[in-house]
């Protein structure tokens, strides 16, 4: 599959939230991945301008046949020379509005230069800082959107299989990524979806540790935390082995994060909010006695980001929706043992959560073979 052109009801969905907001008439999109999901265009240079009725992608030479090509429902305008020689085109058909603008990725040097070539048009803008409009929109995937995450969780689950089936005891945690990184890069995937996390022994208790240059070894706990990026979408899985015989510790930690994976992959459901969600995995580490042992949050919205809206944690203020794609990870955490993490991403569809993971969460217990 290659880059499709991207859907007009995008656009609508997009349109519809401005309006909602209600004190902007158009919106200024510098962050790529909130252009790359309005506009289908997946090129390293762009700005667009939305509207009501306009619908405008300004990038340079490089990339105009490709923003051709991947944004047939977008008028292009050229990045050529200096700010000054092409804004002016670009904003015409916001002259005079109120621009709404991504305060969280429009740097304060690029705004002032933006107003001050905007004092030379006959009618300015008014720039008006807005934050977290797309991203809840681009939260409810549409069908290309999860197809090509359901391929790259698939992608995932074979890269895994095949590294884990190699792997020894005296393999270094480097190793170990790359022969998950090597399948995957050489089987479809355009990039793994972040650096992964391979983490023997008490170097695990270490949520977002990196591989080293150690030894897996025999009998410890190694947390291997991965995903591959297909057609610009991620996949997000953990799984938690031990090369050997897994010692009673190992067993009794992975039954605690399993049952409060499994708890709340059973029971979240479309309009739960997600400290509520949180709170199912939770209560079961807890009850067992971990709770202060797990630090971080149930999951994530995965999509062009690893991390996206929904935050699942006991903070968020977020709710769960049909049509969202997230991660389930408990995890527990201990220093100079190890940690334990399991995790699955999924769809929230037909009011429950779907997995796109379908590694083994017991294969390697015991044996790598």
């Amino acid at each position: 599959m290659t880059d499709r052109p991207n859907s007009p009801n995008r656009l609508d969905r997009i349109r519809a939230a401005i309006a909602e907001h209600g004190e902007i008439d158009a919106l200024l999109v510098t962050d790529p991945h909130n252009r790359r999901y309005a506009s289908g265009f997946s090129g390293s240079n762009g700005w667009l301008l939305l509207s009501a009725d306009r619908a405008i992608l300004a990038t340079d030479f490089r990339y105009l046949d490709q923003a051709a090509d991947q944004s047939p429902h977008f008028d292009i305008v050229q990045m050529k020379g200096k700010t000054e020689e092409w804004w002016p085109e670009f904003i015409a058909p916001a002259a005079g509005s109120k621009l709404g603008f991504e305060a969280a990725h429009l740097t304060v040097a690029a705004l002032s230069k933006l107003q001050e070539e905007s004092d030379e048009l006959s009618a300015k803008p008014e720039f008006i800082p807005v934050t977290g409009l797309i991203e809840p929109v681009r939260a409810a995937k549409d069908e290309p959107e999860l197809d090509a995450m359901r391929r790259a969780a698939e992608l995932s689950d074979r890269a895994l299989a095949h590294a884990l089936d190699l792997a020894e005891p005296g393999w270094t945690e480097r190793r170990l990524a790359w022969e998950i990184e090597l399948y995957a890069r050489t089987r479809g995937a355009e990039a793994m979806a972040f650096d992964s996390i391979v983490a023997a022994g008490p170097e695990g208790a270490r949520p977002h540790a990196r591989p080293r240059d150690e030894p897996l070894g025999q009998g410890r706990p190694i947390v291997i935390d991965m995903g591959a990026r297909v057609d610009g979408y991620c996949s997000d899985m953990t799984r938690t082995v031990v090369l050997g015989s897994p010692d009673d510790a190992f067993k009794s930690i992975h039954d605690i994060v399993l049952a409060a994976h499994e708890t709340a992959a059973q029971m979240i459901e479309p309009g739960m909010p997600c400290s509520d969600a949180d709170q199912l995995a939770r209560k079961v580490i807890e009850d067992a006695g971990y709770g202060e042992r797990y630090g971080h949050g149930l999951g994530h919205g995965v999509g062009l980001q690893i991390h996206e809206h929904p935050h699942i944690g006991p903070s968020s203020d977020d709710v769960l929706a049909e049509g969202m794609v997230v991660t389930i990870e408990p995890g527990i955490y201990l220093p100079d043992w190890g940690g334990v993490r399991i995790e699955d991403m999924g769809v929230i569809a037909d009011g429950a959560f779907q997995s796109f993971s379908s590694s083994p969460k017991h294969r390697m217990i015991g044996s790598a073979t």
